[in-house]
């Protein structure tokens, strides 16, 4: 018994250093990108419609990734996705126009949507159910980790060395975690629950959905991530329009990533010893809410950081929850379909919130589309609440909506 928690320990330490270099790597990329544009003669719509092609591909390649992982195993997909980052982000290095750089960013996003399910689902997959929770706490934790720290580390790479130079460094990176997840995530010993039988595509995905407590974790993630789109797209602009400066709102964003990375941990490890996992993920989308209609008031800095270490605090309590979850709602066999269900909810959240609130802000203003953001997550909470505790019969290959 100790010698497996070792191994699984092992394994979910190989995943977390993984997913926080990857997406550190991922994240480096996404200020030089429209910047690289820019140079290449892109105005600043064509250099959005670039950066909306990765966003695009992932969302839509998510769910299919998902699917292709609970048919073929984790490994060929996740290992196949970090091989696709590694050689689009050389080939970003080498673009010399506007298309290029456009069919190369898709390449990536779809690389991405197939590495990002497959790791997601390993760490349930060689997790012991009772620590799903502690998990999930240190994966997430890594991954946001990862997010946060990779924009400026790209700009300073930028500054440095130049463009090109970090989407070399990029590849460089992924190449590096591709060669030890090859040696450090092997393939997970299979469980009698996977000799079951496979359901296809359609009737598997119609069958998670019948789930009310998973159908309800989407939910949370989406309207979550329609908030989170608002903040990190236009909370800039808001500060800038009360007069602030660039390095404010670098406290405020980093403020509210490090309450983020911190509360997931704990979080985890709660989880893990409550029963009424629900409430957790209400409470923390309540902070959420609330903390994104407070930002409509708040004309100081310090307000704007109180505020942001709320808000952040509230999503890190939510999403490590969530993606604990959800993977204990569907069976192992349906777990990679799940998770690409749960990443194609966080694309479109962030890319509804960044087409969406423009025209809201045109006419309310910053301070009534943070209102409204608020307002729209309380209404996710009540919906919430009411699709999780739903009780209903389980439905075929032991789907059950316990609670």
């Amino acid at each position: 018994m100790n010698q497996n928690l070792d191994s699984a320990e092992r394994r979910l330490a190989a995943a977390c250093l993984i997913s926080f270099s990857c997406f550190f790597a991922a994240y480096m990329r996404m200020p030089i990108v429209p910047l690289l544009a820019a140079s290449l003669g892109a105005d600043p719509v064509q250099a959005g419609l670039i950066n909306a092609t990765f966003m695009i591909t992932a969302a839509l390649l998510s769910i299919p990734a998902g699917l292709v992982s609970d048919r073929l195993g984790r490994r060929p997909l996740l290992l196949g996705g970090l091989a696709v980052m590694s050689l689009s982000s050389f080939l970003l290095s080498r673009s010399h126009g506007l298309g290029q750089m456009a069919v190369v960013y898709l390449v990536f996003g779809a690389g991405l949507a197939t590495f990002s399910p497959a790791l997601m689902s390993y760490v349930a997959d060689v997790t012991p159910a009772e620590r799903l929770g502690h998990a999930y706490g240190r994966y997430t934790m890594a991954l946001y980790c990862g997010m946060t720290l990779g924009p400026a580390a790209g700009g300073y790479v930028a500054a440095l060395s130049g463009l090109q130079e970090v989407f070399v460094l990029v590849g460089g990176l992924f190449l590096i975690m591709l060669l030890l997840a090859c040696r450090y995530l092997p393939a997970p010993p299979l469980k009698p629950v996977t000799i079951r039988r496979k359901t296809s595509a359609g009737p598997a995905l119609l069958l998670i959905l019948k789930n009310r407590p998973f159908l309800a974790c989407l939910l949370a993630t989406l309207g979550c991530c329609l908030g989170y789109g608002m903040f990190v797209t236009f909370m800039p602009l808001y500060m800038k329009d009360m007069g602030m400066h660039t390095v404010q709102v670098g406290y405020v964003f980093t403020a509210q990533a490090l309450a983020n990375a911190v509360s997931r941990l704990p979080t985890g490890k709660l989880s893990d010893r409550i029963s009424n996992k629900g409430g957790l993920i209400g409470s923390g989308l309540a902070l959420f809410s609330l903390a994104m209609a407070a930002l409509a008031v708040c004309r100081s800095v310090t307000a704007l950081t109180l505020v942001a270490v709320v808000m952040g605090g509230g999503m890190g309590v939510a999403f490590t929850v969530i993606c604990a979850r959800i993977a204990e709602l569907v069976p192992p066999q349906m777990r990679g379909l799940a998770v690409g269900c749960y990443n194609t909810c966080v694309y479109t959240g962030m890319m509804l919130s960044s087409v969406a609130m423009g025209p809201v802000i045109k006419l309310a203003g910053f301070a009534g589309a943070f209102v409204l953001n608020g307002m729209a997550g309380i209404v996710v909470l009540v919906l919430f609440t009411a699709l999780y505790h739903r009780k209903r019969a389980g439905v075929a290959i032991g789907l059950t909506d316990h609670v």
